[in-house]
């Protein structure tokens, strides 16, 4: 080839499109959302392919530095939410002409850590950065009435603690429904109201393990209920199916395979941690020899299981009063957040957004209260069948002069309940001063203890 007959402009486009093939293509960074917790926050940077990124931070004043290799950044940061939580203000800009720096400015030190993450069915690639925060505790607590003091424990029997954990969050949403709602936002609303309701119920405490739209991880899930010392750990879900005509409440229990798995890896971690059984205050396995360990995690998560199962149907046949049920019986699988040996643990899926009808039931307020309530129904018949030693609930089942509490369930009528308990139609009216025998879902009646 005569490179001389060419002209200068040819070569000139030549040496361009030469230099332009060997320079990398950049990723673009396409969008980012921002999600605050108690104990912190995360941004997530979505890409249209995997990057290199290191993460940095800086003092005086408190920032951290993101550099993403061979990136630019498509808009900007603007919209995102730094009113509230650590970062206070986001800027960028491109490195020796093909990296892009993004800088957080914080109001206060964070410990950072940062992975990427593959495409799923919802998202393409993106890159996390969690940002822990050092003056929040990890354990927020909402709960509204006064804690008693341990010493008091003897003279003011101890409330039931019942752990409620809204399924996904922040990053995660869930099953997106035929509508187009979002699982996450569909269960906080009924695990909130779920909450309102065992706070005014004497006798009971609500903990929400999510208390706002940010992710959690199943591990730290029930170990937040464990060190709340939950009697219940209750997960809410909204299910969804390939195909729309599946339909119907579920409650779940652990299978016996994942309580096998999950005693093992307890197991294998026990010379490194100091879990226990039994809640807190309970049998720690670090100074246990393997054989005996091994029998104190299988009769913990044998009750546990058999507790679950039990709690579950009585939930189960709640929810029957209120939606269609997929099933009538507990089901059972190997659910991560469901693997707690020393907590009664259910996961509850309320419906399925997949179906039209089950999804616009699910958006509104009067049937996620229903829903609601059918599930405080079943929580509270389960304990005051089988109320915790030590408990308000416990205490005054005991108590009555030769009287037993009973709790109406759905299809019961008094007529039946005084068959059944072997007693008359009149004694249990005159006994709970009833004008008449109408009675209702959940309300608590005295019959004889005989």
């Amino acid at each position: 080839m005569n490179i001389r007959a060419w002209n200068p402009i040819r070569l000139i486009l030549l040496a361009l499109s030469i230099c332009a093939y060997s320079l990398p293509l950049l990723a673009n960074v396409e969008g980012a959302r921002l999600w605050h917790a108690p104990d912190g926050s995360r941004l997530v940077l979505d890409l249209d392919k995997s990057v290199e990124h290191k993460v940095f931070g800086l003092s005086e004043p408190d920032r951290l530095v993101i550099d993403i290799a061979d990136a630019k950044l498509l808009g900007s940061f603007d919209g995102l939410p730094t009113k509230t939580g650590p970062v206070k203000n986001i800027r960028s800009g491109m490195r020796h002409g093909k990296d892009l720096r993004i800088v957080l400015d914080l109001r206060e030190g964070v410990k950072p850590k940062s992975f990427p993450l593959l495409p799923n069915d919802q998202y393409g690639h993106r890159l996390v950065i969690d940002l822990e925060t050092q003056s929040v505790s990890r354990t927020p607590v909402t709960i509204s009435k006064p804690v008693l003091d341990i010493n008091n424990q003897i003279n003011q029997k101890r409330d039931i603690v019942i752990a409620i954990d809204a399924g996904h969050g922040g990053e995660d949403p869930g099953a997106i429904g035929h509508n187009g709602v979002y699982e996450k936002h569909i269960v906080m609303s009924i695990s909130n109201k779920l909450a309102q309701m065992l706070e005014r119920e004497k006798g009971f405490r609500a903990y929400l393990v999510r208390t706002g739209d940010y992710y959690i991880g199943l591990r730290e899930r029930t170990e937040r209920a464990r060190k709340a010392n939950a009697d219940l750990f209750i997960s809410i879900h909204a299910d969804a199916f390939k195909s729309p005509l599946a339909k119907g409440g579920s409650v779940f229990a652990l299978s016996q395979q994942g309580a096998t798995s999950e005693a093992a890896r307890w197991l294998a971690d026990k010379e490194n941690s100091s879990d226990l059984i039994g809640g807190v205050g309970g049998v720690s396995l670090g100074d246990k020899e393997d054989v005996l360990a091994g029998v104190l995690l299988d009769l913990s998560m044998t009750a546990s299981l058999g507790a679950s199962l039990d709690a579950g149907q009585t939930v189960l046949n709640s929810m029957g009063s209120v939606a269609r049920l997929h099933k009538r019986h507990v089901e059972q699988a190997g659910f991560a957040v469901l693997k707690s040996p020393d907590i009664p643990s259910l996961l509850v899926e309320t419906g399925f957004l997949s179906n039209p009808g089950e999804a616009r039931k699910l958006s509104t307020r009067s049937y996620q209260q229903r829903m609601a309530s059918a599930i405080f129904q079943g929580i509270k018949r389960y304990f005051y069948d089988t109320p915790p030693p030590g408990t308000y609930v416990a205490s005054i089942k005991r108590s009555g002069n030769g009287m037993k509490e009973y709790i109406i369930a759905p299809g019961d009528t008094l007529s039946v309940i005084a068959e059944k308990h072997a007693t008359s139609l009149s004694k249990l009216k005159q006994i709970n001063g009833l004008s008449s025998s109408t009675i209702r879902v959940g309300q608590i009646i005295k019959i004889p203890a005989s």
